[in-house]
């Protein structure tokens, strides 16, 4: 590994950058500010607080979408400014690698990997998330013994069970995050008549939204919106007990999927699994009662991992020590090196 190896989640909410010797340099969000001749006004953190608040000739966009690169243009000028952020020296050309979504086709694949070498990448390599997952959450991929991860982002959710250097059964959906946040916003809407923007939505989940209502008070929590009927802005007060079966509605993709990737695992990994419980990364994981749920309806005990949030990104960051190590398959490493 050399010090100026570079991790990046690159994700559909979040970007992450992980750097060799010095751990997170960078966590913000994947959104771009340009004006009407597309100029790139803001990126990150800056672009966010624009988000839902600027006039006609400013827009606001989220280049990747579903755990993909969706604008390549965009997406370049947003890494460039994230990579002077970190390093604003013009002759920094790093080894980068990527984690991408298990499900991610060859086209996706040129697509990040072509945006990060015109970002400034001196090579680039590519990593499935759920094994950047299991690295970064602190799990020994090389024994024999089965490990379940559950990567809930905020485009895709990753399902995959590893053992001895090489992923036994995977699966990606498209149900993560993103599409909780749309879940509290169409119950809002239907149950009250006011409509609330992508921010307000994220902000409930991360307080009072929960799937698991077994030992836990009711929450009251209020929330501003504008009223469909009138026009003008309403405060209404929402409670997390009228959540819990929409947004298990959501889940329910999640815990099929799950099992159906145990349906396909050998029975000896199931019982180290059964032992070793399933481990949750991603933002999405930390919903309220997801391990609960999960783990009454599998029989698995299900157990966040030790920063879910970081965790893709810390994984990504130390897979540069596994290049050469890994069987074709498990973690796909391909390389490009820019002129």
């Amino acid at each position: 590994m050399f010090s100026n190896d570079i991790g990046i989640d690159l994700g559909t909410a979040t970007t992450i950058i992980y750097v060799n010797g010095k751990g997170i340099v960078l966590k913000e969000p994947s959104i771009v500010a340009l004006d009407s001749s597309n100029k790139v006004l803001a990126v990150g953190d800056a672009a966010c607080q624009m988000l839902g608040k600027t006039s006609d000739r400013i827009r606001v966009v989220r280049p990747l979408e579903e755990g993909v690169i969706s604008d390549y243009e965009v997406t370049e000028q947003m890494l460039k400014e994230f990579f002077k952020k970190i390093n604003p020296s013009k002759f920094f050309k790093p080894r980068v690698c990527v984690c991408v979504p298990s499900a991610i086709t060859e086209v996706e694949s040129r697509a990040v990997i072509d945006t990060m070498i015109s970002a400034g990448a001196r090579n680039v390599f590519l990593i499935e998330e759920p094994v950047a997952a299991a690295i970064g959450a602190g799990v020994d991929i090389t024994v024999p013994g089965g490990v379940a991860i559950l990567d809930i982002g905020g485009g895709t959710s990753d399902i995959a069970v590893l053992s001895l250097n090489g992923i036994v059964c995977k699966t990606s959906l498209k149900m993560a995050g993103n599409k909780l946040n749309s879940t509290i916003i169409k119950h809002i809407r239907s149950t009250y008549n006011v409509l609330i923007g992508d921010n307000t939505a994220d902000r409930i989940k991360r307080d009072i939204a929960t799937v698991w209502m077994d030992g836990v008070e009711p929450v009251e929590y209020e929330v501003k919106g504008r009223n469909l009927v009138t026009g003008l802005p309403q405060r209404i007060t929402i409670t997390n007990t009228e959540l819990v079966e929409p947004l298990r509605a959501d889940v329910e993709h999640i815990i099929l999927a799950l099992q159906s990737v145990l349906e396909q695992t050998p029975p000896e990994l199931v019982a180290d699994i059964q032992q070793n419980g399933l481990i949750m990364t991603g933002g999405g994981a930390m919903l309220g009662g997801l391990d609960k749920l999960i783990s009454s309806r599998i029989r698995i005990t299900a157990r966040l991992a030790e920063n879910p949030v970081e965790a893709v990104a810390v994984g990504t960051g130390e897979s540069f020590a596994y290049l050469g190590k890994l069987y074709d398959g498990f973690v796909t490493y391909t390389r490009y090196s820019s002129k």
